[in-house]
């Protein structure tokens, strides 16, 4: 591993969307990084499909072998307001990025130019605003099907940061040994979480990441109450049914030994900062370095496909 300067200063978005509408979030989100920058934000960190919002507890009408029209319309809705990537909406992101000369990552559902499948997304700019990773969860979880397609071969895209290596890995995909090891294999330090997770099983999840990778772990969620659901979607009893804040946040810090530099924060949108030294993560490796001594590729190996 290269020798990193001593300090790299952070900030982690638990940012509430406007939820279904990208432009107004895309707005948002550019002030928050322009926030964050003013800070002294190097690194800035947003959570699991901030763009246009992840949408906790909808059906969109589907159920097994059936579909309702009135959940059509909020899908394409929905549709309407994911990313073309590159885009307008991109290149917003991209100037704030430049402004502020940061690195960020941002989650977003994205569509595509020929086909109308939808991803889960997480982009990284680089500080002259080009997106240097752009990475689709591989597997959506349960229900998220029903609107994510799978991501697809070059899913670990990896970013040389003056401070390490940055990648991401998305929600559940964390859920993953052999994901988790490809990043390992790679030599990430700077382990990328964004989630939509509320549970504090989560937070053993991403201490043991910590200690597992010997990596910083960003774990970043989003923080919206149900009053911030569009007042006309066609799902009225859906939305009535969550509970006051169906995504509390949780948002947090790791080191390398799995301890909190930020502790989970709940119950508030906040813009989270620390500053940390990247070469705390060469330093515990010293008795176990996953990827490095600590590995037998002699006996167990990963094939990994990438295009």
């Amino acid at each position: 591993m290269q020798d990193f300067p001593s300090s790299l200063k952070i900030a982690l978005v638990q940012g509430t969307p406007i939820l279904f509408d990208k432009k107004a979030t895309v707005r948002k989100a550019a002030e928050q990084i322009l926030e964050a920058g003013a800070a002294g934000a190097q690194l800035i960190v947003f959570p699991e499909s901030y763009i246009p919002c992840y949408p906790y507890g909808l059906t969109f009408g589907f159920t097994v072998g059936a579909r309702e029209e009135s959940g059509r319309k909020d899908w394409k809705r929905y549709y309407d307001n994911a990313l073309l990537v590159p885009g307008p909406e991109t290149d917003c992101i991209a100037e704030a990025a430049r402004k502020t000369q940061s690195y960020v990552s941002i989650g977003i559902t994205e569509r595509e130019a020929l086909s109308c499948t939808l991803y889960c997304t997480n982009l990284i700019f680089a500080p002259d605003g080009h997106i240097v990773s752009h990475h689709r969860k591989l597997k959506p979880t349960g229900a998220e099907r029903v609107i994510w397609g799978d991501g697809h071969l070059g899913s670990f895209p990896v970013v040389e940061t003056p401070w390490g290596i940055a990648g991401s890995l998305i929600c559940w995909e964390n859920y993953m040994p052999l994901a988790r090891a490809t990043l390992y294999q790679k030599g990430v330090s700077l382990y990328l979480a964004p989630n939509t997770n509320n549970n504090t099983e989560w937070q053993d999840t991403v201490r043991h990441i910590g200690i597992e990778g010997r990596c910083f772990v960003f774990n970043v969620n989003q923080y919206f109450r149900r009053a911030d659901y569009p007042k006309d979607l066609h799902c009225p009893s859906e939305i009535a049914a969550l509970p006051e804040e169906p995504c509390s946040g949780g948002s947090c810090l790791v080191d390398p030994y799995g301890h909190y530099v930020i502790a989970p924060v709940w119950g508030k949108e906040v813009l989270l900062y620390a500053e940390i030294d990247p070469n705390v993560a060469a330093e515990s490796r010293m008795e176990f370095d996953v990827a490095g001594h600590y590995s037998r590729p002699d006996v167990i190996s990963l094939n990994l496909q990438e295009e």
